[in-house]
């Protein structure tokens, strides 16, 4: 009998860190671990936040989050990304450029999850990211949450 070899499925998370692990990358990561799914993550911004609220967001260059999502791609079979916070126009345009990129992975999921205000009602998308969220993401999205 022969050994079939199988990899783990793998999926990404392109969102923003939750310093009080109740949302954003966290939850996501805890997610995919309940459901046996290997998780990985892009950091397309940080913040500081608890149980009252967001209290500081900082969004790392988009040179960075582009090099965290093609390290991803480079090493591992992905099968789904999920989006989540991604704050401005140019995260947006950097994320929609990384996964045009890599498409070519046959059957790629695309689940968009825009989070424009925090449970607490921090604003958390720029004013101008709405236009290409809806230009640049959402025609390569499966499920728009």
């Amino acid at each position: 009998m022969s050994k079939i070899e199988t990899r783990p499925v793998s999926a990404l998370t392109i969102a923003g860190s939750d310093s009080g692990g109740g949302a954003g990358i966290q939850a996501d990561l805890k997610t995919f671990a309940a459901h046996r799914v290997h998780g990985l993550s892009a950091i397309a911004a940080l913040t500081a936040q608890h149980t009252r609220g967001v209290t500081a967001v900082n969004v790392p260059p988009t040179g960075f989050l582009r090099a965290q999502i093609d390290a991803c791609f480079e090493d591992f079979h992905i099968g789904a990304v999920k989006l989540g916070m991604l704050a401005s126009s140019e995260v947006i345009e950097e994320t929609a450029s990384a996964l045009a990129q890599h498409a070519a992975a046959a059957g790629l999921q695309v689940v968009v999850d825009p989070v424009m205000v925090a449970t607490s009602g921090a604003k958390l998308l720029q004013d101008d990211a709405l236009q290409a969220l809806r230009t640049k993401l959402l025609p390569a999205c499966t499920i728009l949450t």
